[in-house]
């Protein structure tokens, strides 16, 4: 198995797509207004899962600069993390818990500087057009859905944020980091928290998909 790696220069087109993007929910949350203090929910206790290897592999950039105490701390999370949505799933249930990187002294982000593309626009409305051209919109966070109903006659009235861009500009990036056999490797449909147990990203043999 080999590693997937990161270059610096694509680690940096990472780093700044996700200030292109934060640069772009701020704007949007500014327009609405809308405000994460003092809500009575935590988005960290969201079910995501996130499809590229290029994101798992800058997740992990971000685990190796822990100190070994964080480090274990997480990965025992982590594990029990996976542990509690296996029986979740099993049951038909959507999970509902924690993000294993959640700082539980200050509740705040361990890895906040590399925190992973949904993450960062889960919150304001947004739009998408798909490969295919279909035109998608997302509603936002429930504060966000109260805030849009109160203040703007149509949903569609209210600014939103465009991923479309930020989205391509990721998958661009993906496609130069797993080259031109990208097609033939297995695809990434996984939570931070499988992305922590199962180690940093790795290929073998590329095979198709059946």
């Amino acid at each position: 198995m080999k590693e997937i790696l990161l270059t610096p220069e694509l680690s940096q087109e990472i780093s700044e797509i996700y200030q292109a993007m934060q640069k772009e929910y701020e704007q949007v949350a500014a327009e609405l207004p809308l405000s994460c203090q003092g809500c009575p929910d935590n988005c960290c206790d969201s079910y995501f899962q996130h499809h590229t290897y290029s994101e798992w592999a800058y997740l992990w950039e971000g685990l190796r600069q822990l100190d070994d105490d964080t480090l274990d701390r997480v990965m025992a999370r982590a594990q029990e993390y996976v542990n509690q949505c296996k029986t979740a799933l099993a049951k038909g249930d959507r999970p509902q818990i924690m993000c294993p990187l959640l700082n539980e002294q200050d509740g705040l982000c361990a890895l906040y500087q590399h925190r992973m593309l949904v993450c960062r626009m889960h919150g304001v409305p947004a739009t998408l057009i798909r490969p295919d051209g279909q035109h998608m919109r997302f509603p936002g966070c429930f504060r966000c859905q109260e805030i849009v109903g109160n203040n703007f006659p149509e949903e569609t009235d209210a600014p939103a944020m465009d991923r479309t861009m930020l989205f391509r500009r990721l998958a661009a990036l993906e496609s130069r980091l797993m080259g031109e056999r990208r097609h033939l490797y297995p695809r990434v449909k996984k939570t931070i928290a499988d992305m922590i147990v199962e180690g940093p990203p790795s290929i073998s043999t590329p095979h198709c998909e059946r």
